[in-house]
């Protein structure tokens, strides 16, 4: 997924460049809260441990299937047995996941809240300059599509929580190429070349987005 290169020089090149930096100063609107998912922070403890500079770029975490995850704990092997079974589990405390740039959930300490089994949420808006929080919490986080909890809560219980297509969650209408392209045009990634195929995606979602 993380195959980057050089950007390109051409005029097909540049168009398709600056349509996906568009998009991004836009601040693509969070598609669904069933499209959470990163983090680089010190979760387990006081909420400062979190801060804008715990995000980066999405490739540089595992890839799961489709999604991205992490431990900030450093118990990424449990993070992974969880996310990797064909029968569900709770993820351990420290579990990062991210399946798109703008939004991301991390698990919290046991008991931190009991809804949300344990996780936060985040709303992000991401450039080449970096990463800012646009909203985080437990229950109170929503986005035009309605409540991160709410789209999260239809997860069968084995599943923690966590949305994918066949998890019980409402379906969203995101393509896997769409969820793609904006993976590898993460804008806080390092020097890379969007594909026509991504520029296309892109532009599909824009359209998609539009009120």
């Amino acid at each position: 997924m993380n195959q980057f290169l050089s950007p390109t020089t051409s005029a097909g090149g540049a168009l398709r460049k600056e349509h996906a930096t568009k998009l991004w100063k836009n601040r693509l609107p969070a598609i669904s809260c069933g499209l959470t998912l990163l983090l680089y922070a010190g979760v387990g403890g006081a909420e400062d441990n979190i801060d804008a500079k715990s995000f980066h770029c999405i490739t540089e975490m595992t890839q799961v299937r489709q999604f991205y995850v992490d431990n900030v704990l450093g118990n990424l092997d449990a993070t992974l047995a969880v996310a990797n079974s064909a029968t569900g589990g709770t993820y351990p405390a420290g579990s990062v996941i991210q399946l798109i740039p703008g939004e991301a959930m991390v698990k919290r300490d046991r008991g931190s809240n009991s809804a949300t089994h344990d996780w936060e949420f985040f709303q992000l808006d991401v450039s080449k300059d970096g990463t800012q929080i646009q909203k985080r919490g437990f229950g109170e986080v929503a986005n035009r599509s309605g409540s991160c909890l709410g789209c999260h809560v239809q997860a069968r219980p084995q599943w923690d929580l966590v949305c994918e297509m066949d998890h019980g969650c409402a379906p969203i209408p995101v393509t896997r190429a769409m969820i793609g392209a904006l993976q590898r045009t993460d804008p806080r990634c390092k020097t890379q070349t969007i594909s026509p195929e991504d520029a296309d995606a892109l532009k599909q979602l824009n359209e998609l987005m539009k009120p």
